[in-house]
């Protein structure tokens, strides 16, 4: 015998809905007594894009065992309020945000750097692969694919809306409120990797002339070697970053 209960999802949630079902609330049937996580990933939202789920009034965990005349209403993150006391639905956030990135945003990963964030990006990681690494090095996946994001191993995650990279960008700063974190040449856009002072003297023969001449404070990368400056290149970097996030 089929259940029904009614269900609300809440600000971004519906850009997972279709029309039909678009800020308003609508029955959903079911069999048994599924999981509440279940039910809400089989209307199509993905559990990591949730902060809190109440049920007839009361804040539930996604194991929440799903009743027949239930009223749930689904929430996405609180920007401005805190809602810890009452949430009930993972641990708490993570503290050093840390990012890995799908295979389709490669320009997305490149940005991220340059705003400093520790962004993990190679176009031969595997979906298994990117779960396994954002479970145990404590990333949070960015991807425009929402059944990654349906994974049970997924804690934290985040479907990207925009189809545009610098667009993308502003998403991520928005949705992780880290317009106050912003390090620019911090890290390697290439790899990732930390950018450390060096020595003018210890890479002269990596310098063409007009740059030993005109600059003289350097950062090479720890991990790939790559060297920077902060010449007209920087300069545009930093144009570019400002303009974002004034937008």
């Amino acid at each position: 015998m089929s259940n029904t209960a009614e269900f609300r999802f809440y600000e971004e949630l519906n850009d997972f809905l279709p029309p039909g079902l678009k800020k308003q609330s609508f029955p959903y049937s079911f069999n048994g007594c599924p999981a509440i996580k279940d039910s809400i990933e089989a209307i199509g939202v993905p559990h990591t894009e949730v902060d809190l789920i109440l049920v007839n009034g009361n804040s539930v965990g996604f194991d929440y065992q799903l009743q027949s005349g239930d009223r749930v209403s689904v929430y996405p993150v609180f920007e401005s309020l805190d809602i810890s006391p009452i949430v009930k639905l993972r641990d708490r956030p993570l503290r050093d945000t840390k990012f890995i990135i799908d295979v389709h945003l490669g320009k997305l990963a490149k940005l991220l750097r340059m705003f400093g964030f520790d962004s993990v990006y190679s176009n031969s990681l595997s979906d298994p692969e990117i779960i396994i690494r954002s479970v145990n090095e404590n990333r949070i996946i960015i991807t425009r694919d929402i059944g990654i994001l349906k994974n049970k191993s997924v804690t934290h995650g985040y479907w990207v809306r925009s189809t545009f990279p610098e667009k993308q960008v502003q998403e991520v700063i928005k949705r992780f409120d880290l317009k106050n974190r912003v390090r620019p040449f911090h890290r390697c856009i290439n790899c990732n990797g930390i950018l450390q002072p060096v020595q003018k003297s210890d890479i002269l023969e990596k310098l063409q002339p007009k740059t030993i001449k005109y600059y003289h404070e350097f950062y090479r990368c720890s991990n790939c070697g790559n060297i920077y400056w902060k010449g007209s290149h920087y300069i545009k970097m930093m144009e570019k970053i400002k303009e974002l996030l004034r937008e």
